[in-house]
């Protein structure tokens, strides 16, 4: 007697399991996990495009890639988020080990576009998690150096141990990149910058008529990063920022992400900020 297997619908509305191989705290609240799936069975996944994670039996949330890892066949054979626990759903992914699974299911979302960089300074802005959609940026920036001007790297946390990173931070300072950090409250020993990411920004070195931005991080923080980068001379539509908004399905069905003309989920999460200018003025209820 054969049996019958049935075929199971691809992406996006169903997760495939990937399995946790790693796990590393990055702060307090905060991991960065890696999960793999050897089959490859999710189309590629590009800088700042997101996933929907689920932690079975508790529900799933969007988090965007903080490294990715494709196949030769250029499938996703290998993902990094980096997980803040703020709700049941972070909270269980962050408790996940290596050996344990997780559903996975995208790519979804718009990516940086960073062909617009070319020619051109790219100044990369981060506030608290904003600092991981970014991180792809900046190691693609780097694998085509010669293709850039300046590569500045702006990046702030509430206090020194939520700043994620730091060895990246230093790797990409020793590889040339123009990298200054910002907490808000400081430590006894902490001897750099105190105060918001924006206030970096007129102190950075970087041409602002021939620059591009990259702004990721709370809404607030990107509204005034963003402001401050155009009052300096970027053209508001070389600023590309990262919207957040409620996304439950991810494919722009369910309509919890609309803000304004846009579903975040299938627009954006990466916009122009000459686009969402205007947009960023609502607030999510």
């Amino acid at each position: 007697m054969s049996v019958q297997v049935a075929t199971r619908p691809t992406e996006p509305v169903f997760p495939w399991p990937f399995r946790v191989v790693s796990r590393r705290d990055e702060a307090p609240d905060t991991v960065t996990l890696e999960l793999v799936d050897e089959s490859g069975r999710l189309a590629a996944f590009a800088p700042g495009q997101f996933a929907m994670l689920t932690a079975y039996g508790i529900g799933e949330v969007p988090i965007s890639l903080s490294a990715v890892e494709h196949s030769p066949g250029g499938r996703t054979h290998r993902v990094v988020h980096t997980v803040r626990a703020v709700g049941a759903v972070t909270r269980a992914l962050c408790d996940a080990e290596p050996g344990a699974v997780a559903g996975v299911r995208g790519p979804f979302g718009t990516a940086w576009d960073l062909s617009a960089a070319e020619g051109r300074d790219a100044v990369i802005v981060a506030g608290g998690i904003g600092l991981a959609p970014v991180r792809p940026i900046v190691d693609a920036l780097l694998r085509e150096r010669s293709r850039y001007g300046e590569i500045v790297l702006l990046a702030g946390a509430r206090t020194p141990p939520e700043l994620l990173y730091p060895g990246d931070l230093l790797r990409w300072a020793d590889a040339g990149v123009q990298v200054a950090v910002t907490v808000d409250r400081p430590s006894a020993d902490w001897t750099q910058h105190v105060g918001v990411v924006p206030a970096l920004i007129p102190r950075a070195r970087f041409v602002p008529s021939r620059a591009t931005a990259f702004v990721c991080g709370p809404e607030i923080m990107m509204r005034f990063a963003a402001e401050a980068l155009t009052g300096r001379g970027v053209p508001a539509a070389q600023v590309q920022i990262s919207l957040e908004r409620n996304m439950r399905c991810g494919t722009g069905w369910c309509g919890h992400c609309q803000l304004g003309p846009l579903l975040v989920c299938r627009d954006g999460p990466v916009v122009g900020y000459d686009r969402a200018e205007a947009l960023l003025k609502v607030r999510e209820l």
